[in-house]
C-alpha cells in the first residue's frame, strides 16, 4: 500500500510542523512584521488573509511543494479540459463550463444551449408577470434536496429582496415544510419547480406528488395541474411520465454534480426571482475566480492557498473542526451549504485507487452568522479544550440603509479574528482587571477565567460588497478549495456513496412500519423502534 505521508514534501511538512507547533500566532507577527502583506492576496473581488494562521513563508513554500508533488495543477487542467476526474462514476466534472470556463467543445456547447433555454423560460415568466393579459405567478415553490436545494436556497436568501414573488424551498419529506409553502397560496398563481437529477429522489418525488394532489384538489376543473410544474432533471423520461411537458423540462448535464449545480438550470428559480442580469453577474463572478484558479501560481492562488492552509491545520496541526463564520445575515445559510460541499465531497476514507486513506480527510464543518453566533458557541471557540480553525467572512459595505449597524457588524468580525488569533495572556488580563478597579484578591481570583489562550487559526475572506458577482466568486473559491484538497488527499471529491446505505435501508424499514414488510431480520434496537412507530401510527390513524 502506497503511503504518501512518506513522500519528500509530506515528510518535510511534518518535520516543519514539529518546530512550528509550539509557536504562538502573535509571536509570528513579532518575528515577521511583513506577514500581513505576503499573507494577503486579492482576486475576483475577494481578499484572502491567511496571516492569522500558524504559518510562515516557509510553511507556504513547503505546502506549495506538496501541491506540486501531488500534481494539483495537472489534475486541475484535466478537470478544466473535461476529462474523466470522477472515476467511480466515470464522469467529468463540468461545473466550470456552466459559467463559460473549461471543457471546450461539445460540453460547453451543451451548457450554453441549456442556459439559453432556461434563461428564455425565466424571461417569459417575468414578461407574463409584467403583462396585463396573463395570470401572474405570485408564488414559486422550489422542490429539491441536497445540491438541488442548498445552492439556490443560499443564493436566494443572499441576493433576494422582499418585493419579489414569494419563494419557498421545500426539501424535507416532513410534510410541515410543504404545508408552510402552500399556506395561503393561489393554485393558479403558483409555479412548482421540481429539481432532481435522477427524478427518483424519494423526498423530492413524494413532495412533488403531494403538490400535484393539492393542485388537483384546488384548481378549477378546467385547469390542468401539470401546467403549474417545471422540471429540472437529467431523467427527462421520468419527468414526462409525471406529466410535465417537454418544453418545461430542463436538463443540466450528466457531468454536473448536485452540489456543483447552482450555476445550471438548477438555478432556474434564481433566474426568475433575481432576474437574468443578476444571475449572469453571479456566473461571471464565478468565472472570474475560475480564471484566477487556472492561471495563478500556487503560492498566490486563492483557492489553492485556502486548501493548503486547511490541509496544514487538519493534517499537521491536528485540528479536526472548522467553523465558517459569515458576518452577514444574508450568508446565514453558507455554513449549511459548505457542509454539503466539503463534507459530502471530501468526507471519504477510501482513496481514488480504492486503498484506504492513510490521512485524515475533511474536517467537521459548522458555523453560524455573526454576531448571533457570538452569543452561542464563541465561548467554546475561545476557551474550550478543543481547537477549531475558522473562516471569518466580511462584507464591508451594507445595503445602504443603516451603515452604522453595518460598521458594528464588521467591527465585531475583525475583533473576533484578532482575539481568536492573539488571545489575551495572564499579564494583560491582570492589567485589564486592575484598570477596572478590582482588588488584588479579585484579580487573582478572576484572572484565570478571563485569560484567553488565543492561537486559534483564522482565515479572513473579505469583499467590498456582497453582490451577485462577489457571491459567485465566493462559492467558486470554495468549490476549487474542495477539489484541491481532494487531490492532496488522493480522494474523489465528486462521488457521494456515503449517502446511499441509509437511504436504501429506509425502504425496508418503511415497509415494516406500514405493515407491508416483515419486522424480523432487523437488529433488536431497530425492531423496537419500528414497533414503536407502528403502534403510534395505528393509534394516530384511529384518532383521525
Amino acid at each position: 500500500m502506497s503511503d504518501f505521508r512518506k513522500s519528500k514534501a509530506w515528510s518535510a511538512l511534518a518535520a516543519h510542523a514539529k518546530k512550528l507547533a509550539p509557536q504562538h500566532i502573535k509571536d509570528l507577527f513579532t518575528e515577521d512584521p511583513d506577514r500581513s502583506n505576503w499573507g494577503t492576496i486579492t482576486a475576483a473581488g475577494l481578499t484572502l488573509d491567511i496571516s492569522k494562521n500558524r504559518v510562515t513563508r516557509q510553511t507556504i513554500d513547503l505546502l506549495s511543494a506538496l501541491a506540486t508533488e501531488r500534481q494539483v495543477t495537472v489534475e486541475r487542467d484535466r478537470m478544466y479540459a473535461g476529462e474523466q476526474v470522477n472515476g467511480t462514476e466515470a464522469r467529468a466534472a463540468l461545473h466550470m463550463a456552466l459559467r463559460g470556463e473549461g471543457a471546450a467543445g461539445a460540453a460547453i456547447t451543451q451548457a450554453s444551449e441549456a442556459k439559453a433555454r432556461f434563461l428564455d423560460f425565466a424571461r417569459r415568466i417575468n414578461a407574463d408577470n409584467s403583462s396585463q393579459s396573463h395570470k401572474h405567478i405570485d408564488r414559486i415553490i422550489h422542490i429539491g434536496i441536497g445540491g438541488s436545494d442548498l445552492g439556490p436556497r443560499l443564493v436566494q436568501a443572499t441576493l433576494g429582496t422582499a418585493d419579489q414573488a414569494q419563494v419557498h424551498f421545500v426539501a424535507n419529506i416532513d410534510p410541515h415544510e410543504l404545508n408552510v409553502a402552500l399556506d395561503g397560496a393561489d393554485p393558479a398563481a403558483t409555479l412548482f419547480i421540481v429539481v432532481s437529477k435522477s427524478f427518483t429522489t424519494q423526498e423530492t418525488v413524494e413532495n412533488a406528488k403531494s403538490a400535484k394532489a393539492w393542485l388537483e384538489a384546488n384548481l378549477p376543473a378546467a385547469q390542468n395541474a401539470n401546467n403549474q410544474f417545471v422540471a429540472v432533471t437529467e431523467n427527462t423520461k421520468a419527468a414526462a411520465s409525471f406529466g410535465i411537458t417537454p418544453g418545461r423540462i430542463f436538463p443540466f448535464g450528466d457531468g454536473v454534480g448536485g452540489r456543483f449545480s447552482v450555476w445550471s438550470s438548477v438555478g432556474l428559480t434564481l433566474a426568475i426571482t433575481l432576474g437574468e442580469d443578476a444571475f449572469k453577474e453571479f456566473l461571471s463572478g464565478a468565472a472570474e475566480m475560475d480564471r484566477h484558479f487556472l492561471v495563478s501560481p500556487l503560492e498566490r492562488n486563492l483557492p489553492v492557498l485556502l486548501a493548503l492552509v486547511g490541509v496544514w491545520n487538519r493534517n499537521f496541526l491536528g485540528i479536526g473542526s472548522h467553523a465558517v463564520l459569515p458576518y452577514s445575515q444574508r450568508l446565514a445559510l453558507l455554513p449549511s451549504y459548505l457542509q454539503q460541499l466539503e463534507m459530502e465531497s471530501n468526507g471519504k476514507s477510501v482513496r481514488r485507487n480504492a486503498e484506504p486513506a492513510n490521512v485524515e480527510t475533511a474536517p467537521a464543518i459548522w458555523g453560524a452568522a455573526g454576531t448571533t453566533g457570538q452569543h452561542a458557541f464563541y465561548q467554546w471557540l475561545h476557551q474550550g479544550t478543543d481547537l477549531a480553525s475558522c473562516d471569518i467572512i466580511l462584507a464591508f459595505g451594507g445595503t445602504g440603509q443603516n451603515q452604522h449597524n453595518q460598521d458594528i457588524l464588521v467591527a465585531n468580525g475583525i475583533a473576533q479574528a484578532e482575539s481568536l488569533a492573539f488571545g489575551r495572556d495572564r499579564q494583560a488580563t491582570e492589567a485589564a482587571l486592575a484598570e477596572e478597579g478590582l482588588s488584588e484578591a479579585e484579580i487573582t481570583r478572576l484572572a484565570p477565567h478571563r485569560t484567553f489562550q488565543g492561537n486559534r487559526p483564522v482565515t479572513v475572506i473579505s469583499m467590498d460588497r456582497l453582490e451577485p458577482r462577489t457571491l459567485g466568486a465566493l462559492l467558486a473559491l470554495y468549490e476549487h478549495k474542495v477539489f484541491t484538497q481532494g487531490i492532496l488527499w488522493d480522494i474523489n471529491s465528486f462521488d457521494q456513496w456515503g449517502v446511499e446505505l441509509g437511504k436504501n435501508l429506509a425502504g425496508g424499514v418503511l415497509k415494516a412500519i406500514t405493515g407491508d414488510g416483515p419486522v424480523e431480520g432487523f437488529d433488536p434496537s431497530t425492531r423496537r423502534l419500528i414497533n414503536a412507530a407502528r403502534q403510534t401510527r395505528t393509534k394516530t390513524t384511529r384518532e383521525d
